[in-house]
């Protein structure tokens, strides 16, 4: 499409540019027709490619909580029950932290990401994708058929195996579109979060085992494929800006002024791939310090702000946590068009302020209502979202054409990083909290 344009802005014959015209209108209808296309295949993408991790998650109490029976046909009550809890401690715990969970769902994909940009490259996209949603499916398997937390564990590492390479690979692959498939992208990604938990709390509310939920959601693998082999149009290098020339001037390269030379990144040496990395640290801290504190409290707090005077029983208190979390996930990462936040630094800043807050309550106990807590997720959910587009979105913008394949997909660490680090604190903060009386 791009390639296209930039040939009609070429033509030196006069003769030539009269007669460029004509085509004009089937052009620019296919050129619609494929943008379309484009976004709706990535924010497919996006919803495919995070749905198992984000189902894990959801997951992660049931996993920790219930002794499988035989087949594994552990079934969760949709009704209240009242759960036995540690008499020694205030807190109704489970013997491992959900951030045991939360660490089988994102090492994996840690190591992932900060391999990616030595050697990925030399593996082609169509087969990095099939890996993807052969390991997504997988997941969904191992965890319904396993007997133990053990099995159930391996597949959580095989939904962040998907999660990981998928990421990687599609966020490198936006650099071969337009820009504003980042914003599709990452609505898709939000929407996974709402779907993936809401999904699994709906199933299991209205009475579904745990098994035959995670059963149900066999489709998204296969979605994920058809989206990437059949609804996305091929890449193309292009101009993938897509802003008028006013916006196109007035933006400041954050990385390199040498002209775009698609496909590049991946040709760049060491040295040079080190200098792009330091000209993101502005863009990787500060979504490193908001994915901490958010998987903090998801991993570390959520299990223990435990209400006893509501009737959602503990279990469900948890999985509504996290889908208000990912509610506001969805919103924030879906508000590019309307709300663009350059400096997400501040972000970082009220995201850690939630971590105190939560902190402090669960340490203190002084909110009186669930409800309460519900209204600080949610908000935490749009702090997080927030983060994430606006940080891939500023790269893409202030980042050179030569440079940005490889920006996205180190960026991607950024997340992963924050979320490995904030388990491995939260489990021993488990520990700790649980055994005070």
């Amino acid at each position: 499409m791009g390639c296209c344009a930039a040939s009609r802005r070429h033509l030196s014959d006069s003769e030539e540019e009269e007669a460029a015209p004509e085509p004009r209108a089937p052009l620019l209808e296919h050129q619609g027709a494929a943008q379309w296309k484009n976004a709706a295949g990535f924010w497919i993408l996006g919803l495919c490619n995070n749905f198992s991790y984000v189902v894990m998650l959801s997951a992660a109490h049931d996993i920790l909580r219930h002794e499988r029976a035989s087949g594994n046909q552990s079934h969760v009550d949709p009704e209240p029950t009242a759960l036995p809890h540690n008499g020694s401690s205030r807190f109704d715990c489970n013997s491992v932290s959900t951030a045991a969970v939360l660490l089988a769902d994102i090492l994996p994909t840690l190591v992932i990401k900060l391999l990616a940009p030595l050697g990925l490259h030399l593996l082609p996209y169509s087969p990095r994708v099939l890996i993807s949603g052969v390991c997504s499916a997988g997941s969904f398997v191992l965890v319904a058929f396993s007997h133990s937390v053990g099995t159930s564990l391996c597949g959580v590492v095989l939904a962040s195996i998907s999660s990981g390479l998928g990421e990687v690979t599609f966020l490198a692959l936006t650099a071969f579109y337009p820009r504003a498939v980042i914003s599709w992208w990452s609505s898709g990604t939000g929407g996974a979060g709402l779907l993936g938990a809401l999904s699994y709390l709906g199933l299991t509310q209205a009475g579904l085992s745990p098994q035959h939920t995670l059963l149900s959601m066999l489709g998204i693998p296969g979605l994920l494929l058809a989206s990437y082999f059949l609804l996305l149009t091929s890449p193309k290098p292009q101009d993938p800006g897509g802003e008028d020339e006013a916006e196109a001037t007035a933006r400041q390269p954050l990385i390199g002024t040498e002209a775009p030379k698609p496909g590049a990144s991946w040709n760049l040496s060491l040295q040079e791939r080190w200098t792009v990395f330091k000209g993101l640290l502005c863009y990787i801290i500060p979504l490193v310090l908001v994915y901490f504190a958010e998987y903090f409290i998801n991993q570390g707090l959520f299990e223990l702000l435990f209400f006893r005077n509501t009737s959602l029983s503990h279990a469900q208190q948890y999985r509504w946590y996290q889908m208000l979390y990912q509610a506001g996930v969805f919103a924030s990462r879906s508000s590019l068009r309307c709300c663009r936040i350059r400096f997400t630094w501040a972000l970082a800043l009220l995201q850690c302020l939630n971590l105190a807050f939560l902190l402090a309550d669960v340490l203190l106990g002084f909110l009186p209502s669930i409800y309460l807590v519900f209204l600080v997720v949610v908000y935490e959910g749009l702090l997080g979202g927030a983060a994430y587009v606006n940080t891939f979105h500023n790269i893409a913008v202030e980042t050179s054409d030569e440079h940005r394949e490889f920006a996205m997909a180190a960026t991607c660490i950024s997340d992963t990083l924050g979320i490995s680090l904030s388990g491995v604190v939260a489990l021993p903060l488990h520990d700790f909290l649980c055994r005070l009386p």
